[in-house]
């Protein structure tokens, strides 16, 4: 039983960024030098960025869109047809769904940036374990428990592969796959890697920031062109632009938006980004294909997920700060992790044993996989996360 990544598509995310909190402060002539805002001087509050945790979860719906009906593969098993036929008129709209993973890595890149800001290490590798392992061991366990129950259509994986899967790097080390959508949580723990090397360890200034967001912009085109297994594992050329452009909105964020530098970082990222959207999600019209992603499309799509980032970056998404997409974002992670493959078990059973139309299914799966989604929230990430930060990092917090 493994997920089958999009064949044409470049690995979501993450996709698991922290919680969105409140920024300290813009200082705009602390820009110029890269320095931190100065002692004694009380920094300017802001409100929470609830739009962007709104943001996160409309880019885990598309991703469930495009699993549940936007591709073939153990889904068309779990309908008894091809997507095709059961959504004749929006599976080529769900097609589309799998640049939701595009967006993740643009919130992630602003969001691990905002969040490891003045951070130590310590701090910000305890951070990053405690949100990204106890829902994800729990959904693990999970999913290999009920597609080993008689009844499943689906096979569970070996103990040995599950063991492997509570790593989280199976992907690199050729085990088969308990989660699909684990090859994103394996980009993302890259991208944070290089971002606590480069940034977090030497202490994160502009300048510094700045720096990395350049050597890592052109290191991975070095990658690209020389096709060196090597570079390409580390310096991930296809998904780089996104996290690297998430970074360059956090820097209009907190420095203002009249950062040519900045500005230059999001333009560039977004360029080299939609260049490898369509490189690995286009293919020319064919009677054998699923679906045909326009190139027009697919460029828009990116612009778009570019375009939200930044509005919300620069204050323009101010309005969208109701209550509930608090919680909406803090059910975006366990949601992603379990909505595909337990989603095949709920639509086999409603559309299959229960024979309810296509997108009655399709809704009511989407809902109990939301509802699952705050049951490992409220019971799984809420009691585990500090604990498990308080263990990797002790140190009382100032």
């Amino acid at each position: 039983m493994t997920a089958q990544l999009p064949a044409e598509a470049p690995p979501p995310a993450a996709l698991p960024g922290p919680s969105v909190p409140a920024l300290a402060t813009r200082p705009v002539a602390a820009a110029r030098n890269g320095a931190a805002p100065p002692p004694g001087k009380k920094p300017r509050g802001a409100p929470r960025l609830r739009a962007l945790d709104g943001l996160r979860l409309i880019a885990a719906l598309m991703v469930a869109a495009y699993h549940l009906g936007g591709r073939n593969g153990e889904i068309a098993q779990a309908w008894g047809s091809s997507p095709a036929r059961q959504f004749p008129s929006l599976h080529g709209v769900f097609a589309y769904g799998c640049l939701g993973v595009q967006i993740f890595f643009v919130i992630s890149g602003f969001v691990i940036c905002m969040s490891g800001w003045g951070r130590s290490l310590r701090a910000f590798i305890a951070s990053r374990i405690s949100r990204l392992y106890p829902a994800y061991w729990v959904a693990v366990l999970l999913v290999t428990a009920v597609f080993a129950l008689p009844w499943v259509a689906f096979e569970a994986l070996g103990p040995s592969d599950v063991l492997t899967n509570l790593t989280m790097l199976q992907q690199p080390l050729g085990a088969k796959r308990v989660l699909g959508v684990c090859w994103t949580l394996w980009a993302e723990m890259r991208f944070y890697a290089l971002f606590a090397l480069c940034v977090i360890l030497p202490g994160a200034t502009r300048r510094r920031v700045v720096l990395f967001c350049a050597g890592w912009t052109l290191a991975a085109a070095v990658a690209q062109a020389t096709h060196v297994p090597a570079l390409d594992i580390v310096l991930m050329p296809q998904y780089a632009p996104f996290f690297i452009g998430g970074i360059g909105c956090y820097l209009l964020h907190r420095y203002g938006g009249r950062d040519p530098v900045a500005w230059a970082v999001v333009g560039v990222s977004w360029l080299i980004g939609q260049h490898f959207a369509v490189a690995g999600l286009w293919h020319p019209p064919s009677a054998n294909a699923f679906s045909h992603r326009s190139a027009v499309v697919i460029i828009a799509v990116v612009t778009l997920g570019f375009a939200l980032v930044l509005a919300i970056a620069l204050g323009r998404m101010q309005w969208a700060n109701w209550r509930w997409l608090t919680v909406a974002g803090a059910l975006t992670y366990p949601f992603y992790l379990v909505h595909e493959h337990l989603g095949w078990v709920v639509v086999h059973g409603l559309h299959g044993g229960l024979r309810l139309p296509s997108y009655v299914t399709l809704v009511l799966t989407v809902a109990l996989m939301l509802a699952l989604a705050w049951v490992l929230h409220r019971w799984v990430e809420r009691p585990l996360t500090p604990v498990l930060k308080q263990a990797i990092d002790p140190r009382p917090r100032r």
